[in-house]
């Protein structure tokens, strides 16, 4: 985390003193683009230099899914578990990409390509089930489409959301 500092002083001066803790969001953000995650170090330096209670970004952390707390795979795959994906096949899906996979939500293969999470909402309620892949979306998801797509993937390439 240390040659982020000085990008973080500049946010740092923007800000007043009072102000201070409101940095946590930004700088854990940045740090896991830089890192691919927010590592258990990273949590008691930021600590330390925005000068807030441990407990304070433990919590930014366990609130917002989007962080992670460990490496995860070349793709990750995130499984909407919504209501709207749920009444459209979200759990069939779910559990064709564990057996297909051999993982579990969140897990990552032993090949290190693949990490599967459940969310709960990835906000394309109208084509259910959806899951997405690193930043795409793949929509209308069903066995023969998983199947396709991991197809993709495994052969390395690389995945755009269909249009």
């Amino acid at each position: 985390m240390q040659h982020l500092i000085p990008e973080f002083d500049r946010w740092r001066r923007r800000y007043p003193a009072e102000a201070l803790p409101s940095l946590v969001l930004p700088c854990l953000r940045r740090i896991q683009d830089d890192r691919g995650f927010v590592a258990e170090c990273d949590i008691a330096e930021l600590a330390a230099y925005l000068a807030v209670p441990r407990i304070q970004i433990e919590e930014v952390l366990s609130h917002y899914t989007q962080f992670r707390r460990a490496a995860i795979g070349r793709w990750h795959l995130q499984a909407c578990r919504n209501l709207s994906c749920s009444m459209r096949g979200a759990e069939a899906a779910i559990a064709h990409l564990c057996r297909r996979l051999g993982i579990q939500p969140g897990q990552t293969t032993a090949d290190g390509q693949f990490t599967l999470s459940t969310v709960e909402c990835l906000g394309s309620c109208g084509t259910a089930p959806v899951l997405m892949v690193n930043a795409a979306y793949h929509e209308n998801m069903d066995s023969a489409r998983l199947d396709s797509l991991l197809d993709t993937l495994m052969q390395g390439s690389t995945v755009e959301a269909p249009t």
